[in-house]
C-alpha cells in the first residue's frame, strides 16, 4: 500500500499509522482533504483509494487522484479508514471489493471515521450494529435507523472503534474525535 505522510521533527500520536481514505467522484472536498491533512499531519502514512485512478472532482470542483485502487488493498495492511460523505458513498457502495475492505478493519476492531453520508457505506458494509449510536446527515438519518443505528443528534462521538461525524459544519469536533480515537488504537498495538 502507498501512501504519504507530511515530515516533520517531532514524532505525531499516529506516526506511521497507515490510514486509507476513500476517494470518488462527488466526494465533499472538506470532509476529504481536512481528514487527509490532519491524519498526516498527526504522522499517519495516508493512502487515498478507489475504484479508479482517473482524478475525481470533489462536489466542490477540487480535483484528487486515488493512490491506490481499493481491490489492491490488503484489509491486514490498513491500521485505520475514513468515510468521507458527498456523493461519493453513493458511488462506492456498490463494489463489492469496497464494502469487503470496511467490514475486514471494522471485523479487525481497527478505527474508522464515517462523517456525513459515509454511513452509507457503513450500512451496506452491515457494520451498524443494533441500538448503536450512529450520526450524520440527515439525508441518511432513516437509512441508518433502518438498518438499525439509533440517531444521535450530535457534532461527532465515538462508539467503539468507530468515530462518527455530522456534517461539514462539524468537521472540528469529528477531527478531533476521529485522531484521538486513531491515537489510541495505535498506542495499544505498540505505535
Amino acid at each position: 500500500m502507498t501512501g504519504r505522510a507530511i515530515p516533520s521533527g517531532a514524532p505525531g500520536p499516529l506516526d506511521g499509522m497507515r490510514v486509507v481514505v476513500f476517494v470518488a467522484e462527488g466526494v465533499e472536498d472538506l470532509e476529504y482533504w481536512v481528514s487527509v491533512m490532519r491524519l498526516r499531519e498527526a504522522g499517519a502514512v495516508v493512502t487515498s483509494a478507489g475504484v479508479s485512478l482517473e482524478p475525481a472532482r470533489g462536489k466542490n470542483a477540487l480535483t484528487v487522484k486515488a493512490d491506490a485502487l481499493v481491490r489492491d488493498i490488503d484489509p491486514a495492511s490498513v491500521d485505520g479508514l475514513v468515510l468521507p460523505g458527498g456523493w461519493l458513498p453513493d458511488k462506492l457502495r456498490r463494489h463489492a471489493e469496497v464494502v469487503g475492505l470496511i467490514r475486514a478493519v471494522n471485523e479487525a476492531g481497527k478505527p474508522i471515521g464515517i462523517i456525513c453520508h459515509g454511513g452509507s457505506l457503513a450500512i451496506s458494509a452491515g457494520i451498524v450494529r443494533r441500538g448503536q449510536p450512529v450520526t450524520g446527515s440527515l439525508g441518511i438519518k432513516d437509512d441508518l435507523e433502518n438498518a438499525g443505528g439509533r440517531w444521535v443528534d450530535a457534532p461527532a462521538f465515538r462508539d467503539g472503534n468507530l468515530a462518527w461525524g455530522r456534517v461539514v459544519d462539524d468537521i472540528p469536533a469529528f477531527e478531533r474525535e476521529m485522531v484521538d480515537l486513531f491515537a489510541e488504537h495505535h498506542a495499544r498495538r505498540g505505535g
